[in-house]
């Protein structure tokens, strides 16, 4: 079954810095297209950052100049290093794989970030 689970959220400063992980089954992640997704309380889901098809990488104005997602194919596992962190970063973030029409989601980790 195929899965997709993050890891490396939690509390911190403003002007911190935190690095997400999505670890995904090798059977979407190799022909998938990884990216990452937040929601506020409140609001909708929104992109964050990803990868393209062809493997270029597009963000959120948001975060532009911030945030980097970057991949490790070896390890099927996607990272998301976030720096210079504000408050209205505060979200719980998901991972996600899309796969042709089908996405894959993880569960989620939160992230709060303090002023």
């Amino acid at each position: 079954q195929e899965q997709v689970v993050e890891s490396g959220g939690g509390l911190v400063q403003a002007g911190g810095s935190l690095r997400l992980s999505c670890a995904a089954s090798g059977s979407i992640f190799s022909i998938g297209v990884q990216g990452w997704y937040r929601q506020a309380p409140g609001k909708q889901r929104e992109l964050v950052a990803t990868f393209t098809s062809i493997g270029s990488t597009n963000y959120a104005d948001s975060v532009k100049g911030r945030f980097t997602i970057s991949r490790v194919n070896a390890k099927n596992t996607v990272y998301l290093q976030m720096n210079s962190l504000k408050p209205e970063d505060t979200a719980v973030y998901y991972c996600n794989v899309k796969v042709f029409s089908r996405d894959y989601w993880g569960q989620g980790t939160q992230v709060t970030v303090s002023s």
